[in-house]
């Protein structure tokens, strides 16, 4: 089915005209799963939403969109504020292809142990780093960011992705609709992982107003340690404030290694160069198809896998 693009947002005049790569945000395939469902019952459908046909190569397009556009309508971004934020990676390369096309520059603390690929990208976009403490990953990165904010409010605009109500909202306003859209409102279950939770909580919003009768589920780590980059074990880690625990009808606990497995059949069975967390997802939502007998179920794929091909699990057979 066909969707039309939406209208940009009422941003100012002089910014809309430099702001063509914003609208290419959203409006991304999904792409149905068709080997490494083989042994499903004939009527379960699995079905990748492909986020890395985004501008800036994943799902944190949509948020980052529309923090920037929430900034400028409050004129947070005014005087020439430098937008402030943490990341483990594609957030901040969200930031750094969407915002230089309305003149706003960024600064971004990362974790020091971040793959190459990512801080080369951020580096070559532009974006200013602060490197943070590798053992203190996300959440460490996060209470830097909001120290430096503190410390120099005039400079910054903190947008904390983990507090912005612009985050799920952009799930709301866009990849909720869109996959209803593109299943004609037949989808029984959408399946998500857990990051900063914004694409959960904004399209579990729109279902439960739109298509209440579909099933929202969670996917995360099985442990604190692991390996699923972009995935928080929520258990142990600082719980986003957006997050509404509310939403999911299920959370499904996926291991490293299963992930990692997952991501590799992706690749090789379904020619998918999918990222790890788009891996784990994939798994979670294989685990439940076996238990249905007729279902259509959507799988958020966050990014793809061409900045973890540094990692040693693809060489495994």
């Amino acid at each position: 089915m066909a969707l039309s693009k939406p209208a940009f947002s009422d941003v100012d005049s002089s910014r809309k005209t430099r702001a063509g790569l914003l609208a290419e945000v959203g409006h991304t395939p999904l792409i149905p799963l068709n080997q490494i469902t083989r042994d499903l019952p004939p009527d379960v459908r699995l079905l990748a939403k492909a986020e890395w046909f985004n501008p800036g190569g994943s799902v944190k397009d949509r948020p980052a969109r529309a923090i920037i556009e929430a900034a400028i309508r409050s004129n947070a971004l005014g005087s020439g504020r430098i937008l402030l934020d943490s990341t483990s990676g594609n957030m901040g390369i969200a930031y750094a292809t969407l915002a230089p096309a309305l003149g706003i520059k960024v600064h971004l603390a990362i974790p020091a142990n971040a793959g190459p690929a990512r801080l080369n990208s951020l580096r070559t976009l532009g974006a200013e780093l602060t490197l943070t403490d590798p053992l203190e990953g996300s959440d460490g990165a996060r209470q830097v960011a909001a120290q430096m904010a503190a410390r120099d409010p005039e400079r910054f605009y903190y947008a904390d992705q983990y507090d912005n109500p612009a985050n799920w909202r952009a799930h709301l306003e866009t990849t909720g609709p869109e996959i209803v859209a593109q299943t004609d409102g037949n989808l029984t279950h959408v399946v998500a992982g857990l990051g900063t939770t914004g694409t959960l909580t904004g399209v579990g919003r729109y279902l439960q107003r739109q298509l209440p009768s579909a099933r929202m589920v969670a996917v995360q780590p099985d442990g604190p340690l692991h390996g699923i980059e972009g995935l928080k074990h929520l258990p142990s880690s600082e719980v986003p404030s957006i997050y509404d625990p509310a939403l999911p009808h299920r959370q499904m606990a996926v291991s490293t290694e299963d992930a990692y497995a997952m991501t590799r059949r992706l690749a090789r069975e379904e020619g998918l160069l999918a990222g790890i967390s788009s891996g784990a997802a994939a798994a979670a939502a294989v685990e439940l198809a076996r238990e249905l007998t007729q279902a259509v179920i959507v799988v958020i794929f966050p990014d793809s896998g061409t900045k973890y091909l540094d990692e040693s699990f693809w060489e495994i057979s």
